[in-house]
């Protein structure tokens, strides 16, 4: 008997099996994968970065500010 792995929805914390057969995994349902799309549209999910490591990537790409 093979086992099949459960996780919880990121979104409301309900359990997911995770296989090909859900659709939406790791999510739920599709209003809990809108739930999250709508939360990193509005910047309420982010990736930590080091305040000026965006000034490190790009700094040699363009002429400094004036």
């Amino acid at each position: 008997m093979s086992h099949i792995p459960t996780v919880e929805c990121p979104t409301c914390g309900a359990p997911v099996e995770f296989t090909p057969k859900s659709e939406f995994r790791p999510f739920c349902s599709h209003r809990c994968k809108l739930i999250d799309l709508g939360a990193w549209a509005s910047e309420e999910h982010k990736i930590p970065v080091a305040p000026d490591a965006e000034d490190e990537l790009f700094s040699g790409d363009f002429d400094p500010r004036h």
